[in-house]
């Protein structure tokens, strides 16, 4: 049973979704880990290292979790959690897995439908009772220009960057879905030019100011 650790000097955070570690209910699902009877363990790797690890134990409509944790660099602690599952009929046959959020907010029980609990804390909760935000919710004008160029660019087999140039039009796509992702790609990119040259005003802006001020 691997240790989870916790706070701002592990290098995950308390503020963003994407810092934290996290359990998937659909990854747990497609990999059989959701059967009643089911027993194994989830792990975290960092560049092909292994940081940290839980045990799992599933029956019918739970799922068990066993970890150490440890807060604000204090004593380590064993933690126990169990986080029900609620199963979803599909449209065209079988059951799409939920995890119930076991979170208690002054007083009031989550029990919000999710797919993922984070673990910034003692305890695997969902986004909301953590307030974690999306990384993309703090982006500027720039950074979403940009990052949505990458994704059409990466959609179409190339390579992000506005630097890497416009990838050839893959093989079966029709002309006219191409030339939209393509102007689409373009258009996104010409916003994030523009926001990066206004954000690089407001900075040559600030430093002029900061010399003038300097010199009185």
């Amino acid at each position: 049973m691997g240790g989870l650790g916790s706070g701002r000097s592990s290098g995950w955070g308390r503020d963003k979704v994407e810092g934290c570690r996290s359990i998937d209910v659909n990854r747990l699902h497609k990999d059989g880990a959701l059967r009643a009877g089911w027993a194994g363990s989830w792990q975290w790797t960092r560049n092909g290292e292994r940081v940290a690890s839980i045990d799992l134990r599933a029956e019918a409509d739970r799922l068990h979790l066993s970890y150490r944790v440890r807060i604000n660099s204090g004593e380590w602690e064993d933690v126990i959690e169990t986080v029900r599952i609620d199963r979803v009929p599909c449209r065209f046959g079988g059951a799409r897995p939920y995890f119930i959020c076991p979170g208690v907010v002054n007083g009031t029980v989550c029990r919000r439908r999710v797919g993922k609990l984070h673990g910034p804390g003692r305890y695997f909760l969902c986004r909301h009772c953590y307030r974690l935000a999306h990384a993309s919710q703090n982006e500027g004008a720039w950074d979403r220009a940009l990052r949505r160029a990458d994704k059409l660019k990466e959609r179409l087999g190339g390579d992000p960057g506005m630097a890497s140039p416009f990838p050839l039009r893959p093989k079966g796509m029709r002309w006219r879905t191409y030339d939209r992702l393509r102007r689409q790609a373009f258009e996104a990119e010409m916003l994030a030019d523009s926001a990066f040259k206004f954000r690089a005003g407001l900075l040559l802006e600030r430093i002029d100011n900061a010399k003038h001020e300097r010199r009185r």
